[in-house]
């Protein structure tokens, strides 16, 4: 049986005098596949590219949220149950290549900023999709990794990509090269994490910035990640890329944050 893809809106948790509060500009992608600590097969790839493909577009979304079905691991990386029939040779392993690359792709070009929230396990291709969010927020039991030297597997480019960027090549290659699965604050020591908190707070606390994150200005978030992404190309910037540092002031959002702040009062930033 297939795993699946979900999307919920974002829910706040219930907390002592508040009932669980909804907030529709929040999306929650579900890795749901918790008979198999939520691997992912192809459809769960396909799943995956297809959504983040979507979400990105919707313009009444200020943050996705990605984590795995229930509380014991985010992702415990690709499905090796179907290896036998979609990586079998070096042609399938291209066609099932291209399509984690292009799911990792969706994540990490996705207009809006994404947060993994994750609980236990995060290996493989789970610490993958991980690494191509902007930010990673996870509990102190939560365990991280690429074991793939065990199976006789490479981690293709775009599988490599986030982790390279996020770790460096030093730490990027005793990653792979030793195959070991090791602890939170390990993962936090190398750059793999944002943010470590108890178990028990992990949806709490990521809930908690994904709020923070919407709370803020839609277009400077999305101005924010674009910048971001061309500073880590070597080519030089362009007169009209540097320009467009500059666009914010004519945008309705910061005409309202800017009269908010000097009134002292919460901005409702309305994304124009």
């Amino acid at each position: 049986m297939s795993g699946s893809i979900r999307v919920e809106a974002g829910l706040l948790p219930a907390t002592a005098g508040r009932a669980a509060q909804p907030r529709p500009d929040i999306a929650m992608v579900i890795l749901s596949n918790p008979g198999r600590l939520n691997a992912l097969d192809r459809a769960m790839w396909q799943g995956l590219r297809d959504t983040l493909r979507a979400l990105s577009q919707d313009n009444s979304l200020r943050c996705i949220v990605l984590r795995g079905e229930g509380e014991a691991a985010f992702a415990a990386g690709a499905d090796i149950a179907e290896f036998v029939s979609e990586r079998d040779n070096a042609a399938q392993g291209k066609v099932y290549g291209e399509l984690i690359h292009d799911s990792m792709q969706a994540i990490a070009q996705c207009r809006h900023p994404t947060l993994a929230m994750i609980h236990g396990a995060c290996v493989g291709g789970g610490l993958e999709i991980a690494a191509s969010c902007d930010l990673r927020i996870c509990g102190q039991s939560s365990r991280f990794g690429v074991p793939v030297n065990k199976l006789g597997l490479v981690m293709g480019y775009g599988e490599m990509q986030g982790l390279l960027q996020l770790a460096g090549r030093a730490t990027a290659l005793e990653i792979v090269l030793e195959g070991r699965v090791f602890a939170a604050d390990e993962a936090l020591a190398k750059g793999l994490v944002t943010r470590v908190v108890e178990d028990a707070r992990v949806t709490e606390e990521a809930m908690a910035a994904a709020c923070r994150i919407a709370d803020g200005a839609p277009l400077m978030a999305r101005w924010h990640k674009q910048f971001i992404n061309r500073l880590g190309d070597a080519q030089p910037l362009r007169p009209d890329e540097v320009a467009q540092g500059y666009a914010c002031y004519d945008t309705q959002d910061y005409r309202t944050g800017r009269a908010a702040f000097l009134n002292k009062t919460k901005p409702h930033f309305e994304g124009h």
